[in-house]
């Protein structure tokens, strides 16, 4: 499922970071809520809120989606 995949694949980049999800939702000015549903795959996020996470991550789309 990529929904899954794609959360997973997130909460991987932040962990990574050491951020917590709030730090992280409000450095992309996201809900802490609504990015948390898309870290546990239980979003259908819309590509304006992944082009914001993937800026937030300082990775490009194709960088972003590596591997899934």
């Amino acid at each position: 499922m990529v929904a899954q995949a794609f959360g997973e694949r997130i909460k991987a980049l932040r962990t990574a970071q050491g951020l917590s999800q709030e730090k992280f939702a409000l450095s992309i000015n996201m809900d802490r809520t609504y990015y948390a549903s898309v870290e546990s795959g239980k979003r259908n996020i819309s590509l304006n809120n992944i082009v914001k996470i993937a800026e937030g991550f300082n990775l490009s789309l194709e960088e972003l989606f590596k591997g899934l």
